[in-house]
């Protein structure tokens, strides 16, 4: 009697086989999971750090999606989203491979430092694609950039407010460069699933000179998204299952898994958008919330000096809502106290 193969088992025969990813000194074979990390050497002049990744790799080849979580130190929501993530996906019910990057920038949050690494007072995601030979945060930029984004086919720079922004959920979709690329990046905003989505197209189009983490994968032809969630260091479940859930909807996308939930069908568009900065530095009260509504010429906020006299009034350059605002009091001449988004026409 001739038996009959299992429909499940003839597909799988039929399959090319998946490669074992390997990145830095980082090796998962099909349907397993590995751990470890990425070193960035010493110089003179610092320590060095270290870049802890995991690299999940699926049974079947497909889209390799790279997650970056820290990319500023203290953003924590998405660093613990990525702790839970990485528990719940099965390597071997995954179709192509993650890379997860759980801290980018180790100095910065062992230092509970805000946009800038205590190392060298550099802000990292303004430094890609890094130099070999550079300060410790370009050489953090050029390890990400070498081991994860080129071996990426998707990435997600995932962030949060950071340790003083009081900031409501959004994602950047970036419009520079190649149309195609960005029509991708568009899709996976939608999967993504956060209801306001900024409409961004002034980033660099130069390979060498990328800045961002997201634009450097853009600008190397790879869809990338960056996404907002979470702020002024809280750690809270809402906005980690908002990270959560968004990754999982992106898997589904890139038909990485079956499951997940489907694509936010109608967001807001926010075109235009303005951080507005401060113009001296002193002490920052904030005259709005996150996620308020204001009409142009309405307060945002003012600065007084450190003897309480107001130096400085912000206000709405047009009709808009608040995405994020500065909810500590420091600020620093040239540094952002608001970031204020209309509603796309």
């Amino acid at each position: 009697m001739t038996r009959v193969m299992p429909l499940l088992s003839l597909i799988l025969l039929f399959l090319p086989a998946q490669a074992t990813l390997t990145v830095g000194s980082v090796s998962a074979a099909p349907g397993t999971l590995a751990s470890g990390s990425l070193d960035v050497p010493a110089r003179a002049g610092d320590t060095g750090t270290t870049i802890p990744i995991t690299v999940i790799n699926g049974m079947s080849p497909g889209p390799v999606l790279a997650l970056v979580a820290g990319t500023h130190g203290m953003e924590y929501v998405p660093i613990i989203a990525l702790q839970r993530l990485r528990a719940t996906i099965d390597p071997k019910t995954l179709r192509g491979a993650i890379v997860m990057v759980h801290v980018a920038n180790m100095p910065s949050f062992l230092g509970r430092t805000i946009y800038y690494s205590p190392a060298d007072g550099k802000n990292l995601n303004r430094v890609f694609p890094g130099k070999a030979d550079g300060t410790l945060s370009e050489r953090i930029a050029e390890v990400i950039t070498r081991e994860v984004i080129a071996r990426a086919t998707h990435v997600v720079d995932l962030h949060c407010g950071d340790g003083n922004e009081s900031l409501r959920p959004y994602s950047y979709w970036i419009t520079s460069g190649d149309p195609k690329v960005a029509d991708a990046g568009k899709a996976m905003a939608l999967a993504f699933g956060l209801d306001h989505i900024v409409v961004d197209g002034g980033r660099p189009t130069d390979p060498a000179a990328s800045i961002y983490l997201s634009n450097t994968a853009i600008t190397r032809g790879k869809p990338a998204l960056t996404t907002e969630t979470g702020g002024m260091a809280i750690v809270d479940e809402s906005s980690i299952k908002l990270v959560q859930t968004g990754v999982t909807g992106l898997l589904r996308h890139l038909g990485m898994r079956k499951d997940g939930p489907p694509a936010v069908a109608a967001p807001v568009w926010i075109e235009p958008s303005e951080v507005l900065r401060a113009g001296v530095t002193g002490i920052f009260y904030p005259a709005v919330e996150r996620g308020q509504v204001v009409k142009k010429g309405a307060p945002i906020g003012r600065v007084t000096d450190f003897h309480g006299q107001t130096v400085e009034r912000l206000v709405a350059p047009f009709d808009g809502e608040v995405l994020y605002v500065i909810g500590t009091p420091p600020i620093t001449k040239g540094e952002p106290v608001a970031m204020i988004g209309a509603r796309k026409q």
